[in-house]
Protein backbone atom coordinates (compact mmCIF):
# COMPACT_ATOMS: atom_id res chain seq x y z
CA UNK A 1 0.00 0.00 0.00
CA UNK A 2 1.26 3.48 -0.55
CA UNK A 3 1.07 6.22 1.95
CA UNK A 4 -2.07 7.92 -0.38
CA UNK A 5 -3.60 4.48 1.25
CA UNK A 6 -2.94 5.48 5.09
CA UNK A 7 -5.62 6.87 7.02
CA UNK A 8 -5.41 9.29 9.57
CA UNK A 9 -7.72 11.13 12.06
CA UNK A 10 -6.59 14.60 12.03
CA UNK A 11 -6.01 14.61 15.93
CA UNK A 12 -2.20 15.26 16.05
CA UNK A 13 -0.66 17.69 18.01
CA UNK A 14 -1.36 18.07 22.06
CA UNK A 15 1.50 17.29 24.57
CA UNK A 16 2.73 13.84 24.65
CA UNK A 17 4.33 14.30 27.56
CA UNK A 18 0.95 14.98 29.24
CA UNK A 19 -0.80 11.28 29.84
CA UNK A 20 -4.03 13.58 31.25
CA UNK A 21 -4.30 14.60 27.73
CA UNK A 22 -4.38 11.61 25.45
CA UNK A 23 -5.36 8.00 25.93
CA UNK A 24 -2.82 5.35 26.82
CA UNK A 25 -1.96 4.15 22.96
CA UNK A 26 -3.83 0.95 21.76
CA UNK A 27 -0.91 -0.44 20.65
CA UNK A 28 0.56 -0.87 24.51
CA UNK A 29 -3.08 -1.55 25.97
CA UNK A 30 -3.96 -4.13 23.05
CA UNK A 31 -2.04 -4.76 19.61
CA UNK A 32 1.17 -4.88 21.70
CA UNK A 33 -0.56 -6.69 24.83
CA UNK A 34 0.88 -10.18 25.17
CA UNK A 35 -1.30 -12.83 27.18
CA UNK A 36 1.73 -15.19 28.87
CA UNK A 37 0.73 -18.94 28.46
CA UNK A 38 3.84 -21.01 29.11
CA UNK A 39 7.16 -19.76 29.84
CA UNK A 40 8.24 -18.62 26.41
CA UNK A 41 5.13 -19.30 24.69
CA UNK A 42 2.08 -16.03 24.17
CA UNK A 43 -0.62 -14.90 22.63
CA UNK A 44 -1.74 -12.31 20.71
CA UNK A 45 -4.87 -10.97 19.23
CA UNK A 46 -5.77 -8.17 16.53
CA UNK A 47 -6.92 -4.90 16.47
CA UNK A 48 -6.89 -3.36 13.27
CA UNK A 49 -7.11 -6.02 9.81
CA UNK A 50 -6.47 -4.41 6.54
CA UNK A 51 -8.64 -4.47 3.08
CA UNK A 52 -6.98 -7.88 1.90
CA UNK A 53 -8.26 -9.23 5.19
CA UNK A 54 -4.60 -10.70 6.39
CA UNK A 55 -3.05 -10.20 9.24
CA UNK A 56 -0.77 -6.69 8.97
CA UNK A 57 2.54 -7.38 9.01
CA UNK A 58 3.83 -4.81 11.38
CA UNK A 59 1.34 -6.34 14.12
CA UNK A 60 3.47 -9.86 13.91
CA UNK A 61 6.92 -8.06 14.09
CA UNK A 62 6.16 -6.09 17.16
CA UNK A 63 4.18 -8.81 19.10
CA UNK A 64 7.33 -11.21 17.92
CA UNK A 65 9.64 -8.32 19.62
CA UNK A 66 7.47 -7.90 22.54
CA UNK A 67 7.70 -11.94 22.86
CA UNK A 68 11.49 -11.96 22.68
CA UNK A 69 11.90 -9.17 24.70
CA UNK A 70 10.34 -10.50 27.78
CA UNK A 71 13.36 -13.03 27.74
CA UNK A 72 15.90 -11.16 28.31
CA UNK A 73 17.18 -9.22 31.58
CA UNK A 74 16.47 -5.15 31.68
CA UNK A 75 19.70 -3.96 30.80
CA UNK A 76 19.88 -5.04 27.08
CA UNK A 77 18.19 -3.41 24.61
CA UNK A 78 17.26 -4.55 20.78
CA UNK A 79 19.58 -3.66 17.65
CA UNK A 80 18.57 -5.53 14.96
CA UNK A 81 15.88 -8.02 14.16
CA UNK A 82 15.49 -9.85 10.62
CA UNK A 83 12.28 -12.02 9.91
CA UNK A 84 10.83 -13.85 7.19
CA UNK A 85 6.65 -13.52 6.15
CA UNK A 86 6.04 -17.41 5.28
CA UNK A 87 2.40 -17.57 5.28
CA UNK A 88 -0.69 -15.29 5.22
CA UNK A 89 -2.52 -14.80 8.56
CA UNK A 90 -5.35 -15.73 9.55
CA UNK A 91 -7.43 -12.58 11.31
CA UNK A 92 -10.07 -14.85 12.96
CA UNK A 93 -7.52 -16.69 15.12
CA UNK A 94 -5.21 -15.29 17.46
CA UNK A 95 -1.48 -15.85 17.07
CA UNK A 96 0.87 -18.39 19.55
CA UNK A 97 4.62 -16.76 19.38
CA UNK A 98 7.06 -19.30 20.94
CA UNK A 99 10.53 -17.79 22.14
CA UNK A 100 13.62 -19.98 21.85
CA UNK A 101 16.39 -18.67 24.12
CA UNK A 102 19.09 -18.89 21.51
CA UNK A 103 22.13 -17.45 23.28
CA UNK A 104 22.75 -15.71 25.46
CA UNK A 105 26.02 -13.87 26.09
CA UNK A 106 28.24 -11.34 27.86
CA UNK A 107 27.17 -8.11 25.38
CA UNK A 108 24.92 -9.61 23.07
CA UNK A 109 21.73 -12.20 23.31
CA UNK A 110 20.08 -14.03 20.77
CA UNK A 111 16.22 -15.15 20.41
CA UNK A 112 14.26 -16.86 17.40
CA UNK A 113 10.25 -16.27 17.57
CA UNK A 114 8.32 -18.80 15.69
CA UNK A 115 4.68 -17.32 14.96
CA UNK A 116 2.41 -20.14 14.35
CA UNK A 117 -1.72 -20.34 13.56
CA UNK A 118 -3.66 -23.65 12.93
CA UNK A 119 -0.39 -25.83 13.47
CA UNK A 120 1.65 -24.00 11.21
CA UNK A 121 4.69 -21.39 11.28
CA UNK A 122 3.11 -18.27 9.63
CA UNK A 123 6.50 -16.01 11.22
CA UNK A 124 10.10 -16.58 11.60
CA UNK A 125 11.99 -13.90 13.72
CA UNK A 126 15.30 -13.62 15.42
CA UNK A 127 16.39 -10.56 17.28
CA UNK A 128 20.06 -9.71 18.80
CA UNK A 129 20.28 -7.51 22.10
CA UNK A 130 23.02 -5.51 22.96
CA UNK A 131 24.21 -4.15 26.49
CA UNK A 132 24.87 -0.54 26.02
CA UNK A 133 28.20 0.12 25.05
CA UNK A 134 29.61 3.66 24.28
CA UNK A 135 32.10 3.92 21.44
CA UNK A 136 34.16 6.94 20.07
CA UNK A 137 33.56 5.97 16.80
CA UNK A 138 30.23 8.02 15.60
CA UNK A 139 28.45 8.85 12.58
CA UNK A 140 25.39 9.12 11.10
CA UNK A 141 23.58 10.76 7.39
CA UNK A 142 22.12 13.83 7.82
CA UNK A 143 18.35 14.28 8.03
CA UNK A 144 16.38 15.70 5.03
CA UNK A 145 15.06 18.68 5.14
CA UNK A 146 11.33 18.74 5.33
CA UNK A 147 8.57 20.87 6.86
CA UNK A 148 7.86 20.13 10.79
CA UNK A 149 4.71 17.97 10.99
CA UNK A 150 3.04 21.35 12.54
CA UNK A 151 2.98 22.72 9.06
CA UNK A 152 1.48 19.95 7.43
CA UNK A 153 -1.91 18.85 6.42
CA UNK A 154 -3.52 15.82 8.42
CA UNK A 155 -4.06 12.44 6.48
CA UNK A 156 -8.04 13.18 6.79
CA UNK A 157 -7.75 16.92 5.38
CA UNK A 158 -5.53 15.80 3.08
CA UNK A 159 -8.01 13.27 1.54
CA UNK A 160 -11.13 15.33 1.28
CA UNK A 161 -8.80 17.74 -0.58
CA UNK A 162 -8.21 14.99 -3.12
CA UNK A 163 -12.14 14.17 -2.96
CA UNK A 164 -12.80 18.19 -3.65
CA UNK A 165 -10.82 17.81 -7.11
CA UNK A 166 -13.20 17.40 -9.94
CA UNK A 167 -10.87 15.30 -12.21
CA UNK A 168 -10.87 12.48 -9.73
CA UNK A 169 -12.30 9.28 -11.12
CA UNK A 170 -15.20 8.07 -9.29
CA UNK A 171 -12.97 4.71 -8.61
CA UNK A 172 -10.53 6.26 -7.09
CA UNK A 173 -13.07 8.62 -4.71
CA UNK A 174 -14.83 5.69 -3.95
CA UNK A 175 -11.45 4.00 -2.83
CA UNK A 176 -10.66 7.46 -0.68
CA UNK A 177 -13.87 7.08 1.10
CA UNK A 178 -13.45 3.60 2.39
CA UNK A 179 -9.85 4.82 3.79
CA UNK A 180 -11.11 7.74 5.43
CA UNK A 181 -12.94 4.92 7.36
CA UNK A 182 -10.83 2.86 8.59
CA UNK A 183 -9.12 3.24 12.18
CA UNK A 184 -5.42 2.66 12.17
CA UNK A 185 -3.27 3.63 15.91
CA UNK A 186 -1.22 5.79 14.12
CA UNK A 187 -1.03 9.09 13.00
CA UNK A 188 0.67 10.25 9.94
CA UNK A 189 0.99 13.49 7.53
CA UNK A 190 2.36 13.09 4.39
CA UNK A 191 5.44 15.21 3.38
CA UNK A 192 5.20 17.21 -0.61
CA UNK A 193 1.59 15.10 -1.19
CA UNK A 194 1.52 14.72 -5.05
CA UNK A 195 -1.20 16.68 -6.79
CA UNK A 196 -3.52 14.44 -9.21
CA UNK A 197 -1.39 15.48 -12.26
CA UNK A 198 1.77 14.42 -10.89
CA UNK A 199 0.87 10.57 -10.14
CA UNK A 200 2.36 9.83 -13.80
CA UNK A 201 5.79 11.09 -13.02
CA UNK A 202 6.28 9.83 -9.30
CA UNK A 203 9.90 8.80 -8.30
CA UNK A 204 10.06 5.85 -5.91
CA UNK A 205 10.56 7.85 -2.94
CA UNK A 206 8.02 9.10 -0.32
CA UNK A 207 8.33 10.85 3.51
CA UNK A 208 6.14 11.03 5.78
CA UNK A 209 5.56 12.16 9.91
CA UNK A 210 4.50 9.19 11.69
CA UNK A 211 3.77 8.56 15.46
CA UNK A 212 1.53 6.00 17.29
CA UNK A 213 -1.51 7.36 18.46
CA UNK A 214 -2.24 8.21 22.00
CA UNK A 215 0.24 8.13 25.02
CA UNK A 216 2.98 5.70 25.82
CA UNK A 217 5.55 7.76 28.02
CA UNK A 218 9.23 7.85 27.59
CA UNK A 219 10.14 4.72 30.69
CA UNK A 220 9.95 1.87 28.38
CA UNK A 221 12.39 2.14 25.68
CA UNK A 222 11.55 -1.70 24.78
CA UNK A 223 8.42 -0.21 24.29
CA UNK A 224 8.74 1.84 21.91
CA UNK A 225 10.80 -0.53 20.18
CA UNK A 226 8.27 -2.33 19.43
CA UNK A 227 5.91 0.08 18.79
CA UNK A 228 8.36 1.08 15.57
CA UNK A 229 8.60 -2.64 14.76
CA UNK A 230 4.71 -2.18 14.18
CA UNK A 231 4.40 1.27 12.41
CA UNK A 232 7.66 0.19 10.24
CA UNK A 233 5.73 -1.97 8.08
CA UNK A 234 2.89 0.46 7.45
CA UNK A 235 2.68 2.18 3.80
CA UNK A 236 6.39 0.76 3.39
CA UNK A 237 6.21 -1.59 0.35
CA UNK A 238 3.61 0.21 -1.11
CA UNK A 239 6.92 2.90 -2.27
CA UNK A 240 7.73 0.22 -5.00
CA UNK A 241 4.36 1.24 -6.30
CA UNK A 242 4.80 5.26 -6.97
CA UNK A 243 6.19 5.25 -10.55
CA UNK A 244 3.75 2.35 -11.30
CA UNK A 245 0.28 3.27 -10.04
CA UNK A 246 -0.98 5.27 -12.76
CA UNK A 247 -0.45 2.33 -15.19
CA UNK A 248 -1.00 -0.52 -12.95
CA UNK A 249 -3.28 -1.91 -10.44
CA UNK A 250 -2.15 -4.03 -7.31
CA UNK A 251 -3.54 -7.48 -7.89
CA UNK A 252 -1.67 -9.54 -4.74
CA UNK A 253 0.90 -7.53 -2.28
CA UNK A 254 2.70 -8.65 0.83
CA UNK A 255 5.80 -8.45 2.71
CA UNK A 256 8.46 -11.49 2.29
CA UNK A 257 10.84 -10.46 4.87
CA UNK A 258 11.89 -7.30 7.06
CA UNK A 259 14.87 -6.25 8.93
CA UNK A 260 15.33 -3.35 11.46
CA UNK A 261 18.84 -1.67 12.98
CA UNK A 262 17.75 0.35 16.02
CA UNK A 263 20.83 3.21 16.51
CA UNK A 264 19.19 5.38 19.30
CA UNK A 265 16.86 5.93 21.73
CA UNK A 266 13.48 7.24 20.53
CA UNK A 267 9.96 7.81 21.50
CA UNK A 268 7.30 5.90 18.97
CA UNK A 269 4.60 8.54 20.70
CA UNK A 270 7.00 11.55 19.46
CA UNK A 271 6.65 12.33 15.63
CA UNK A 272 9.44 10.76 13.63
CA UNK A 273 9.88 11.69 10.17
CA UNK A 274 10.28 8.31 8.09
CA UNK A 275 12.42 8.55 4.77
CA UNK A 276 11.23 5.76 2.24
CA UNK A 277 12.50 4.75 -1.29
CA UNK A 278 12.87 1.57 -3.19
CA UNK A 279 16.44 1.42 -5.12
CA UNK A 280 14.79 -1.51 -7.28
CA UNK A 281 11.77 -3.81 -8.44
CA UNK A 282 11.44 -6.65 -10.79
CA UNK A 283 10.71 -10.40 -11.02
CA UNK A 284 7.24 -9.67 -9.32
CA UNK A 285 9.10 -7.82 -6.19
CA UNK A 286 10.00 -5.41 -4.91
CA UNK A 287 12.96 -3.65 -2.51
CA UNK A 288 12.18 -0.67 -0.28
CA UNK A 289 14.73 0.88 2.11
CA UNK A 290 13.77 3.27 5.16
CA UNK A 291 15.40 5.65 7.45
CA UNK A 292 13.30 6.79 11.09
CA UNK A 293 14.40 10.08 11.99
CA UNK A 294 13.91 12.06 15.55
CA UNK A 295 12.98 15.23 15.01
CA UNK A 296 16.04 16.76 16.41
CA UNK A 297 17.93 14.65 13.13
CA UNK A 298 18.79 11.92 15.01
CA UNK A 299 19.07 8.93 12.92
CA UNK A 300 16.76 6.44 15.25
CA UNK A 301 15.89 3.24 13.00
CA UNK A 302 16.91 1.62 9.31
CA UNK A 303 14.86 -0.61 7.88
CA UNK A 304 14.12 -2.35 4.40
CA UNK A 305 12.21 -5.15 3.20
CA UNK A 306 11.32 -6.99 0.02
CA UNK A 307 8.10 -8.30 -0.92
CA UNK A 308 5.87 -9.87 -3.47
CA UNK A 309 4.09 -7.43 -6.38
CA UNK A 310 1.89 -8.59 -8.55
CA UNK A 311 -0.37 -6.25 -10.88
CA UNK A 312 -2.48 -5.96 -13.67
CA UNK A 313 -3.15 -3.02 -16.20
CA UNK A 314 -5.62 -0.38 -15.48
CA UNK A 315 -8.35 -0.24 -18.06
CA UNK A 316 -7.93 3.22 -18.37
CA UNK A 317 -5.11 5.63 -18.47
CA UNK A 318 -6.95 8.59 -19.93
CA UNK A 319 -7.08 10.25 -16.51
CA UNK A 320 -6.48 10.27 -12.70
Amino acid sequence: MSMLQAPEDGKGGGDRDDPSRDLRSVLVTSVLSLEPLDEDLFRGRHYWVPTTQRLFGGQIVGQALVAAAKSVSEDVHVHSLHCYFVRAGDPKVPVLYRVERTRTGASFSVRSVKAVQHGKPIFIFQASFQKRQPSPVQHQFSMPTVPPPEELLDHEALIDQYLRDPNLQEKYRVGLNRIAAQEVPIEIKLVNPPTLSQFRRMEPKQMFWVRARGFIGEGDIKMHCCVAAYISDYAFLGTALLPHQWKYKVHFMASLDHSMWFHAPFRADHWMLYECESPWAGGSRGLVHGRLWRQDGVLAVSCAQEGVIRVKPRVSESKL
